[in-house]
């Protein structure tokens, strides 16, 4: 016996008579036994979903009735009093016994599962199979009944993502006209389906109708907002700059690299199963690759990487997902989070993976977890609390102190395994752990120094790049710069040698530094104007955003005792840097009682590059209006400097030795 729920309700023999199942109730009784997929549905159930309002008197009695005419015709051929093969009493009720393959729903489930486990080209068979089993709604007969709105709902969902998922492989595989005509009728159907109208435009555009893909993407712009109150999500943007961006010249040579690029991306889509973790694992490579293109491509890299980690979680494979959290060994240099918020879920994300992963049996994936624990939690990016007011006693805070953690035992993992790779990786994150006091411009040099052995000697460009950078900023933070000259030369070769743009807005900034601390700030300003306007479109908000209003204070902090003339960052956003300078403008303003108030509540500096500049304009107020407290801090923590300049360290910027700002603090606090 054949049972359809795809759907009216039907029951056929095996010789494929239909069977007349008698009365809506007979029809009603046997599709709630299905959708109950082999489980008992007890009698007082069936009562209760059978008549949505109080039942009448007779309702047990009625569905013995109901259920003795199904075993009637479901087996015509049993003999009187023998027990009934499918439809069987069992416990407190009913359950009907029928094989998965008995079910056109179930079936529908089943060749779906394997077409989207199949490449595009296999795919599209199958799909036409699982669609074609769908005879009209789920569940046809029953369209208000309460107890099959749960399952129609799910059935018709799967539908409509098999709907997609044909048309996504005809796109693959070239058939886009079809794919066309398949989705202009599915999204006038649903409009509501913004990956329906994606899908749309591209297969509008790949049939060579741009005009109407951008027209597709407008409609469901409007219809969304319209209609449904909502705005589109990312993917809508993507797909109309994708459409806007254009194809590949079609004059291109068939043998240049985009001709085979594009020849071995289609064959990629066509051959790969769309569920296979082969597509995955490629797309971590992809962004790992794709981030150190340019400010575009990190831009989209940091994007989909989250994403990407959720499709491996969401797979239910932990090794899978451990090992693609682990694999983006991206270098990084500066230690303000471009993203605080999906950093943090990053960090959430590896140290889940870590504790499923063995110590014994997977040492090196486990180490790449860690190393992604203390490069994410760069900064305060991982921060379960607000920091601490300044004025508050040093403490260090327990997340700190695990991302810490974590890269000491990243580190000494990498070097137990002799693993170069998974070492440049695990001192990057150790680079990222380096800021938990001030003054460590001299513990971070010889990172630099090793991650520049590591990719030299064995072929690691990225992170000797990285390794050259680290140690521009620690010589810069100790006035070294003759030494400093000759790795921001070598890092100007590396970046030109493999494609790397990024790392010049670094030694940019830097030799507007070194203008500045070895000539004078009228010589460096045209240099610092250049690297501003570059690094606004680098991509890295982390670095960008408010470093122009901390660089304005540069011939302020070299001053003594100055403080800054009202007006003076006008039209300029200080961006994250917003409490550490207020308090110091409204000094400058003559407003001495709300700028101590503010000394108050202001939150510690962030532990990274920019931490020794932000302590020294905390102590310039607080020794302009006698705050006390705060005085006594910054010179605890800056005393950890001395040797230093004052933002040297980041190459970007000084206010001068530290030396000199600890002076003067100390003298405010004497008069205080």
């Amino acid at each position: 016996m054949d049972y359809g729920l795809l759907g009216p309700v039907t029951a056929t023999s095996d010789d494929g008579t239909p069977v007349a199942l008698g009365a809506p109730r007979h029809r009603e009784v046997l599709a709630r036994l299905l959708v109950a997929r082999g489980r008992v549905v007890p009698v007082d159930r069936l009562v209760a979903d059978l008549w949505e309002d109080p039942p009448p008197a007779g309702a047990v009695g009625a569905v013995r009735t109901f259920v003795a005419a199904l075993r009637r015709v479901l087996e015509p051929d049993r003999p009187a009093r023998t027990p009934s093969r499918l439809l069987v009493t069992e416990g407190p009720g009913y359950l009907l016994r029928a094989d998965r393959t008995a079910v056109d729903a179930r079936r529908f489930e089943d060749t779906a599962e394997q077409a989207a486990a199949a490449a595009p080209s296999a795919a599209i068979p199958l799909w036409d199979t699982a669609l074609g089993l769908w005879r009209g709604p789920a569940l046809a007969d029953f369209p208000t009944a309460r107890w099959a709105g749960a399952e129609r709902a799910r059935l018709e969902a799967l539908r409509l993502n098999a709907v997609e998922s044909r048309a996504d492989a005809l796109i693959a595989t070239g058939s886009a006209r079809e794919a066309a005509v398949a989705l202009e009728a599915h999204t006038a159907a649903h409009p509501w389906r913004e990956d329906g109208w994606i899908l749309l435009a591209t297969a509008l555009d790949r049939s060579g109708r741009r005009g109407d893909a951008l027209a597709a993407l407008r409609t469901a712009r409007r219809i969304l907002a319209e209609e449904l109150g909502t705005d589109p999500g990312p993917a809508l943007a993507r797909a109309e700059a994708l459409i806007l961006r254009g194809p590949a010249d079609p004059a291109t040579p068939g043998g240049s690299a985009d001709g085979v690029w594009a020849r071995a991306a289609a064959a990629w889509d066509r051959s790969v199963p769309a569920r296979a973790k082969a597509r995955l694992h490629a797309t971590a490579s992809l962004l790992r690759d794709l981030a150190v293109t340019g400010a575009e491509g990190l831009d989209e890299a940091r994007e989909h990487r989250a994403d990407l980690v959720a499709e491996a979680e969401a797979t239910g494979d932990p090794d899978l997902a451990a090992r693609i959290i682990g694999s983006y060994d991206v270098p990084a240099v500066w230690t303000r989070a471009d993203d605080p918020q999906t950093s943090a879920a990053l960090v959430r994300a590896a140290a889940r993976a870590a504790a499923t992963t063995p110590r014994d049996t997977g040492p090196a994936l486990r180490a790449r977890l860690l190393s992604v624990i203390a490069v994410e939690s760069r900064g305060d990016a991982a921060a379960d609390l607000p920091p601490a007011p300044a004025s508050a006693p040093p403490s260090v805070e327990p997340w700190r102190a695990r991302a810490a953690h974590a890269a000491d035992e990243a580190v000494a993992t990498a070097r137990r395994l002799g693993d170069p790779s998974l070492l440049a990786f695990a001192l990057n994150g150790a680079f990222m752990q380096s800021f938990g006091t001030c003054g460590g411009a001299t513990r971070r040099d010889p990172i630099g120094r090793e991650l520049v052995g590591l990719g030299t000697a064995h072929g690691l460009p990225g992170h000797e790049l990285l390794g050259r950078l680290i140690r521009i900023q620690a010589l810069s933070g100790q006035g070294r710069f003759t030494e400093a000259d000759t790795q921001a030369e070598a890092a100007d070769l590396l970046a030109d040698r493999h494609e790397r743009p990024l790392a010049r807005i670094f030694t940019a900034w830097y030799r507007a530094l070194r203008t500045s601390e070895t000539d004078s700030w009228p010589a460096a300003h045209p240099l610092y104007v250049t690297a501003l306007a570059r690094t606004g479109s680098s991509g890295m908000p982390g670095l960008a955003d408010g470093t122009e209003a901390l660089l304005r204070l540069v011939p302020v902090m070299r001053e003594p005792g100055t403080l800054p003339v009202p007006g003076l960052l006008d039209g300029t956003d200080p961006g994250p840097y917003r409490p550490w300078l207020e308090p110091l403008l409204l000094a400058g303003r003559g407003e001495p009682g709300q700028a101590r108030r503010a000394l108050d509540t202001v939150p510690r500096p962030p532990h990274d590059l920019l931490q020794e500049p932000l302590w020294c304009l905390l102590a310039r107020t607080a020794s302009a209006v006698g705050h006390r407290p705060l005085l006594r801090r910054a010179i605890d923590e800056l005393t950890r400097a001395t040797a230093e300049s004052a933002g040297g360290g980041s190459g970007l910027f000084s206010y001068g030795p530290v030396m000199d700002h600890l002076t003067a603090a100390a003298a405010a606090l004497d008069e205080a």
